[in-house]
Parts: structure tokens; sequence; C-alpha cells
């Protein structure tokens, strides 16, 4: 079969491509080092022999490294010592082809440039060798890998290639530190509530927590049915509904109040999410939704209540039953294509762990919220993960959560910046109802009447804040959370 001369002319281009490279930006860094090795601490922290593209090059850098690291002076001189004596490069031997390189070096200053662009070039050649991958995978696939777990593959690799493709550690001046300080205070001045972090709408909880902070893994818990995932329903539609956002001049948009929320519910389906939203911003109940046991008016309010959500920047990821890795991946590709300021998990115990097999469940859960941290500070978002607790609060007299209550809870209340509970006295009280018209029974009607529609949510755990309990107003029927209207917050009557 006879080729086109253009399909030939791609295929000699394709077989004689060379991968990325900078001989010469080696040689100089290398003669650089070997010159004074003070240029060695100037990318020590990001360079890595691998990252070099020439063998003998990462030779020589690995032995530098080493000998630089035992306080030792590594020169052409002392460095021939420990590399093997048969090594050549074209017509030049060893030692003169370090004296080369100490001949041809770059200055001190320009050391990390050089470096930069070499890690730069790994990190390219990095990719060529993951696309391959693809595509070679993509022809022949094993039996035991779909397409799905194929994109997954893909996707963590090159995760974590952008994980390692980082090199801004290392020290900052306390000034920098200043600048972020001050911008901080700038952003909460310019916020609603005046708060440093995101207000949640719970005026209460806000002063409490000062909003929700960047960088920062909220644990919220509770026994079933205390309303855990209402709040955090409630406290998503709250910042999505304030959001407001500002374009940048590189073209980036800039969050100044509110915020873009992400919400894992690995337990209900995202219609019965969006069911629960619109029933408690609409002010009607859920089952009546459901079962369309509603008249013309409030279904009115349903309609405007799914229209204004529609605008929001709330985004429901309803996979059930993902790892730690997934949702990290998911978590960071929202970032950048969509942004993101609040990331909300309903709930933390239906994650699995990167293993295949979770034989031990502490030891699951402790790679679980180490992750989520890591991604906290990673995104700098607040994460909100919702978490179960333990029975043993059934066995107590007083029913109120303690940190003791978390299940595996060591590595939860270890993790986390923030705990919180949420406790509803009368979900335990209505179930003690005595028989009617006897004394015991006006005791628990007056006792009823008191807590009826009020839920705590205790803050067990405040890493930069105080603890204590805040009380909020809770309608069942719709789920909702709101602020309580106290007598002291009211206005004053005349009689």
């Amino acid at each position: 079969m006879n080729l086109p001369a253009r399909a030939i002319q791609a295929q000699l281009t394709e077989a004689y491509r060379q991968a990325p490279h900078n001989i010469e930006a080696e040689q100089a860094l290398l003669g650089a080092i070997l010159v004074n090795n003070e240029a060695f601490y100037r990318v020590s922290d990001f360079l890595e022999p691998t990252h070099f593209f020439e063998p003998i090059h990462q030779q020589i850098y690995e032995v530098a490294a080493q000998i630089i690291r035992a306080n030792k002076v590594a020169t052409p001189v002392t460095l021939k010592t420990f590399l093997p004596s048969d090594l050549a490069i074209g017509d030049l031997n060893l030692p003169q082809y370090l004296a080369r390189l100490a001949a041809e070096a770059t200055t001190i200053i320009n050391a990390e440039d050089y470096g930069r662009a070499i890690y730069d070039l790994a990190l390219r050649r990095a990719l060529i060798g993951i696309g391959e991958d693809v595509v070679n995978i993509a022809y022949d696939a094993p039996i035991d890998m779909p397409p799905r777990a194929q994109i997954e593959d893909a996707e963590r690799r090159l995760f974590a290639l952008a994980e390692t493709g980082k090199y801004d550690g290392g020290f900052h001046t306390f000034e920098e530190a200043l600048k972020a300080a001050i911008d901080m205070a700038s952003a909460a001045y310019q916020r609603d509530g005046h708060l440093s972090g995101i207000a949640t709408g719970l005026d209460d909880l806000d002063q409490k927590m000062g909003g929700l902070q960047p960088s920062d893994l909220i644990v919220l818990a509770g026994r079933p049915a205390m309303g855990k995932t209402s709040l955090a329903t409630n406290i998503a539609y709250n910042i999505a509904k304030a959001y407001r956002g500002e374009l940048q001049p590189d073209g980036t948009m800039k969050t100044v109040n509110g915020g873009i929320v992400g919400f894992f519910s690995l337990e209900m389906s995202g219609e019965q999410l969006a069911t629960r939203v619109i029933a408690e911003q609409a002010g009607v109940s859920s089952s009546h939704i459901r079962r369309g046991s509603i008249d013309e008016r409030q279904f009115a309010r349903v309609v405007a209540a799914s229209q204004e959500m529609a605008r929001i920047p709330l985004y429901i990821d309803q996979t059930g039953g993902i790892s730690i890795a997934q949702l990290t991946a998911r978590a960071r590709r929202l970032k950048r294509q969509r942004g993101l300021d609040v990331l909300v998990i309903d709930y933390l115990q239906l994650l699995s762990g990167s293993g295949k097999r979770s034989d031990n469940r502490v030891q699951e859960i402790t790679e679980i919220t180490t992750g989520l941290k890591a991604l906290a500070k990673e995104l700098a978002v607040p994460i909100i993960a919702l978490s179960q607790l333990s029975r043993q609060v059934e066995s107590r007299d007083d029913k109120r959560p303690q940190l003791s209550d978390l299940r595996e809870s060591g590595s939860i209340e270890q993790d986390a910046d923030v705990v919180m509970f949420v406790y509803r006295d009368e979900y335990y009280l209505k179930g003690k109802m005595p028989k009617e018209g006897t004394e015991e029974f006006f005791k628990w009607q007056a006792e009823m009447e008191q807590v009826t529609g009020l839920a705590e949510v205790i803050i067990g755990k405040q890493r930069h804040g105080p603890t204590g309990t805040v009380v909020l107003q809770f309608e069942a029927e719709i789920t909702r959370f709101s602020n309580l209207a106290r007598r002291d917050h009211l206005p004053e009557s005349y009689e």
C-alpha cells in the first residue's frame, strides 16, 4: 500500500521526535554546584536526580547531593572518587567532563532559574509518559480494566503529578505573612457580618466561629434524626445564595461574598437533596411535595424557590461509595473548572480509603480524615464533613454528645479544626410522653413547650476560638434551621 508523502513525513517526524530536554541547562547547573556548593541549596527542595534527562547528569547530581548533605565539599576532584572510573562522555573521560562542567558553569544567581527549567521539562516528559500509557492501554485494555477505571487511573496519575509539580514551599518573609493578614482583614470588612471566614447565614453560629475559615476541616456530627444533613444543606444554600464575585484583571473571578459550594451527597440522591432544599426555602413539607399533596399557592412557592436555586452556584455530586482519592480528584476538578469556596461531605463514614479491602476501619478513617484535612489546606477552602455518632449516647441520661462519642474518634477528633454536634432535646422528650391527665404529663408538657422548635449546636472543639453551645430555631416539618428570635434581641415593646 502506497502512503501519501505527508503521511510518510509525519511518521518520520514522530519517529525522530525527542522528549523535551535541555542538556545545556543541566550542564550549567551542575557546573554551578561544583564551583559553589551553595547553588545546590537553591534547587534542593524541588529538584531530584530523576528530573535530569541525561543519565550521567543524574548520577553526578545524586552523588554531589550526598556529599554536600554530609557537610563535605563537592568539587570535580572529590566527586570523581564516588563515580564509576570508566564513565566516558563522547571523547572526554570523567575527570575531563567534570572539569568542563565547572569551566562552563552558570552563576549561583541563575541556579534556581536553571533548576526550574530542568524541573518543568521533566514534568512535560512525565505528561508525555502518562499520555502514551493512556493510548497504549486504550488500544490493548486488560479485561479487568473498564474504560471508567482507566479514566480514574489517568486522573489519579495526573493529579499526583500536579501535586508533586509544586516548588512554592520553603520559608517566606514575615512581610508576606503580614500582607496576607491585612488582606484577610480587608476581606472580612467587605463580607456580610464583617467575618474573617465565610458567613453561614446563622448569626449566633457565625459570631462563635467567625464564619467558616479557609483550610479548616469542620466535622458536624450527630445521632440519626438530629438534623445533620438539614443543617449542612441550610448552610450550603445560604453561602451559595450570598455569592458575589468580581472579575479580576487577569480574567479570573474573585469571591467577595458568600461562596461557590460543592456538595458530595453520598447517602441521598441529587433529586432527594434538591427536594429537601426546595422544602426548606419554600416552607413546604418535603413529604407533601413528594406526594403531590400541595395547593396552588404552595406550588407557586416551590416553583419560585426552584427558580432561585437554579441560579446559585451549588454543585452536587451524588455518587455513592466513592474513595477519598476520587473525592479529592473531583474536588480539584471543580475548583479548577467552576471555582470552589466551601466543600460539604454527607457523610464521612460512607467514604472508603484508597485500599481495596477495609479490614481495619479505624486505619481507613484515619486515612480519610488526614486526606480531607490535606485537601482543605491545598484548596484553601473550609470542608464540612458530616459524621455519625456511636450508640453510647443513647445509654446516658443526658444525651448531649461529647467528643468521645465520635465513631473511630481518635483520628476525627485529632484532624478536625472544629467539631460541632447537633442535638435536639425535643426528639428524645417526645418519646417519653406519660399518660395524659397525670401530674407527670403536665410536667412533661411544660418541658416540651420549652424545647419545641429548638436545636442546639454544641461546639465541642475549635482550634482557633471558644467552645460552647449555640441555640437555633428548627422547623421539623420543613427541616429548616434559622436564627433564634430571642427576647433580648427584640425591639422594646410598649404596653
